[in-house]
């Protein structure tokens, strides 16, 4: 039996900026295979580094969970860019009861602090980012995952568009399962893979898609799972990456949806409007048609 951790980092901190300890345990959600901070027992690590994420309620619950997890002492480093959360980090900190020592770096700040005897406010941070059922959705979602309160306006034309869709299909990018519920309405779908890179969406999806044709893969859906012959693909690709808007994001979902098909197998698609896809899916496919567009928005069907 290996020992237990002794410290962990999340994410993946600019090691010039903060270095994460030795052996640091990964436990972001959005790194698969990773551990989950929430399930650490509480005072058991020394350090913890923390690339926090921008979102508000998403970033206090993860600076919580980091506090709960270190001993009394513990060493905690928080950073971010300073337009991204960073420059609020040290208030939340404080807030919590934390002596910070902040240093702005690289338009980041790193914020330096040891856990205190009695944090303050955890538990009332750590209820504002838990999984919940949302008002908006009536889905199980969580503060950080896409879309986390609302349904995506770009999804939901995407399901106003969809036809009759029959066979084995994927979803590539599922977040909490909102389009794969519509998806999985059909009965003639046999069998649906929903591919995730977020590990929290993918939990809060298992319990929004209660159906035996549904599958579940904490994967980056660029380079996995093993799925060939599909007979569809739906998807809403992401196109930002930590933050900043990149093109490339969308065009990878897009060939890996193209590589996963069966020969006349189709690939549904919503993207804004502005992004550039027209011509990877023409490069692809056989076949391109614009089938839907609206309110920035806009709805492709490719056919292999």
């Amino acid at each position: 039996m290996s020992p237990p951790p002794v410290s962990a980092v999340y994410g993946q901190p600019l090691p010039e900026l903060a270095l994460a300890p030795a052996g640091a345990l990964q436990v972001s959600p959005l790194i698969p295979g990773s551990a989950a901070l929430d399930e650490i027992a509480p005072g058991s690590l020394e350090a913890v580094v923390v690339a926090a994420p921008p979102g508000t309620i998403e970033r206090r619950y993860v600076l919580a969970l980091a506090l709960r997890a270190l001993r009394p002492g513990g060493a905690l480093t928080a950073l971010a860019p300073k337009e991204k959360g960073g420059s609020r980090i040290g208030k939340e900190l404080a807030a919590f009861g934390c002596e910070v020592h902040e240093t702005p770096k690289r338009k980041q700040r790193i914020c330096e602090t040891t856990k205190p005897e009695a944090p303050e406010g955890i538990e009332a941070a750590l209820e504002a980012g838990k999984p919940r059922i949302a008002d908006g959705l009536g889905l199980w979602t969580q503060p950080g995952v896409f879309s986390w309160d609302r349904p995506d306006p770009g999804s939901v034309l995407l399901m106003r568009s969809l036809p009759a869709l029959v066979g084995r299909g994927a979803d590539l990018g599922a977040g909490i399962g909102l389009l794969s519920r519509a998806v999985l309405a059909n009965a003639g779908v046999t069998a649906l893979a929903l591919v995730e890179l977020d590990r929290r969406a993918v939990e809060c999806s298992k319990r929004n898609v209660v159906d035996e044709r549904a599958s579940f893969h904490w994967q980056d859906a660029r380079t996995g799972p093993e799925l060939s012959g599909l007979d569809f693909v739906v998807m809403n690709p992401p196109f930002h990456d930590g933050g900043a808007e990149d093109k490339s994001l969308g065009q990878a979902f897009i060939r890996r949806g193209h590589a996963v098909l069966r020969k006349g197998g189709s690939l549904w698609l919503v993207a804004n409007r502005h992004l550039p896809y027209e011509a990877v899916l023409a490069e692809l496919f056989a076949s391109v048609a614009l089938r839907a567009e609206g309110g920035g928005f806009k709805v492709y069907e490719a056919r292999r």
